[in-house]
This record gives structure tokens, sequence and C-alpha cells, in this order.
């Protein structure tokens, strides 16, 4: 694998794959690399000659400084994971190769920038937007992997892609659980043992919720969902939502795609997860 930390080092290289007509596969993460991130890697594995993998832990998209400061970075064993899955590129810039000093950034994004994950952390889909589209600009990928758990970052990612014109092909891949159901998270390892016991409500309900959906019962089912979130201990419902899986607009009856999606904080630690209703 090879690794590189500056963006004209990755280009450079790049240029030269690109010349030959290789296809490029894009996986951008924060790193602290899971089997979730690691599934990433082999889908686009199996779909292009060249697989990138970046870590960069962006601070622009983080509304808590104690957050981005806490966030894990365990760059070596992140390392050998990528070694194992045979990734071909690493890519792992530092702040002050990927942002100048005073950059400004605005995308409209519309109203996903303001619904769900973006009212509880406002300003945050800007900060995904700014660093994804820089990282599309330095890779060219011909595709780009993103997990389905961030659902809401797909389609605001989805939604730049559009705006902007960019000449990359997005993919949405299955949420990897852990095998008692828990979505995998980078976040997971600030959970106590008590405290991922009770995280595992979040999947249960979205089960529940799944297998007695009824379109015609969409209320009733959100509102039961709620309540069984709210009364395990230890876990702080933010929301839980049936959506419009375009517009995430609460569903109705006659909503084609549907989704439902869940946050709420366990512990100090907060968790989303989701699963799709009607596809």
């Amino acid at each position: 694998m090879k690794h590189f930390t500056t963006i004209q080092s990755l280009v450079q290289h790049l240029s030269g794959l690109h010349k030959k007509g290789l296809s490029i596969g894009f996986v951008p993460t924060m790193g602290a690399l899971h089997n979730g991130h690691l599934s990433l890697i082999r889908i686009a594995q199996q779909q292009c000659d060249i697989v990138v993998c970046s870590i960069f832990v962006n601070p622009t998209q983080f509304n808590d400084p104690r957050d981005l400061e806490k966030y894990p970075r365990p760059i070596a064993e992140d390392i050998k994971k990528l070694e194992q899955v045979k990734a071909d590129i690493l890519f792992e810039p530092r702040v002050k190769e990927m942002y100048a000093d005073n950059e400004h950034w605005h995308l409209p994004i519309g109203e996903l920038e303001h619904l769900l994950e973006g009212a509880s952390r406002p300003g945050h889909y800007q900060g995904v937007t700014q660093v994804v589209n820089k990282l599309f600009a330095i890779v060219k990928p011909d595709v780009a992997f993103f997990g389905q758990k961030d659902y809401q970052q797909f389609l605001v990612i989805s939604r730049m892609v559009t705006l902007l014109n960019l000449p990359v092909k997005l993919i949405m891949c299955p949420i990897a659980r852990e095998t008692d159901g828990l979505a995998m998270s980078s976040r997971n390892v600030h959970l106590s043992a008590t405290e991922r016991q009770n995280a595992l409500i979040l999947s249960k309900t979205l089960n529940r919720v799944k297998h007695n959906f009824n379109s015609d019962d969409i209320w009733r089912l959100k509102l039961e969902a709620e309540r069984a979130i709210a009364a395990q201990p230890g876990v702080e419902l933010s929301y839980f939502e049936i959506a419009d899986a375009e517009t995430l607009h609460a569903a109705t009856a006659n909503t084609p795609h549907i989704v439902a999606l869940v946050a709420a904080k366990v512990g100090n630690t907060r968790l989303i997860d989701n699963v799709i209703l009607v596809d």
C-alpha cells in the first residue's frame, strides 16, 4: 500500500494511473477504522481497479471542539487494517495541507442541511461538503463509496454532486453491524459495557418497525418507537423519524420510498442508525 501525506505527491501518482485508464474507487474516512469501513473498501475493490482510502479528521464538521479533540486517531492500527484488506493507496493529510487560513465555504444544500442531524449539529453538513469536495478534486475518483449508516450525509453529498456537476458516481453501501445488531461506529469505543447493551435498543426498535411496517400506520409505529427508546435506561432520544427516503420529510401512506432514522445519546456518546423500510 502506498501512503501519501501531501496533495502534490498523491495527485502526481494518481495522474499516472488515470492516464493508464484505470478506474479509481474512493473511500473517504475519518479513521478509527472498523469492519464497516473495511466493507466499503472490499466493495470498492470489486468495482474499481484502484482503491484510495483517505483518513482525515475534518475540523470544519465538528460543532463541539471537545468532540473533535476526543475523536479517536489510532493511525498505526488503521494502517495495519488497510494493509490487511490490500487497499492500494492511503491519503493521510494534515489540516494545514487541506485548508488555507480564513477559508470560506457555503453550499446552498437547501432544507436537507437543517433537518434531523442538521438540526442537532448546525453547520455540520457545510463542513462535510467542504472537505468531500476538496477530496474529490484531489483524488478525481470514478466512484466514491459511503456507508448507509450516515444516510443523511449520503443525501447531502449527492446533492452537492448534482449542484456542482461533479463527474463522480456515488454508491451507498449497507450498514455493517455487530453480531448483536449494533451498527458499527468509530464512536462505539466510548461506550461502557452497560452503555453498549443499552444502545441495542436502537437497532432492536428499527428492526421492530421494519418487521411491523404498514404505511397506513406510520404515526403509531413512530410513537411506539419513541416510547420504547425513551424507556431504555441511559438512553436519551434525539429523534426517531419515519421519513421520505429522498427528502427526509415525514413519510405518508403515499410516500414511495421510506426510511426510519434514529439518533440518541447513550451515556455521553451520540449514536445514529437507520433502516430502509420501503426501497
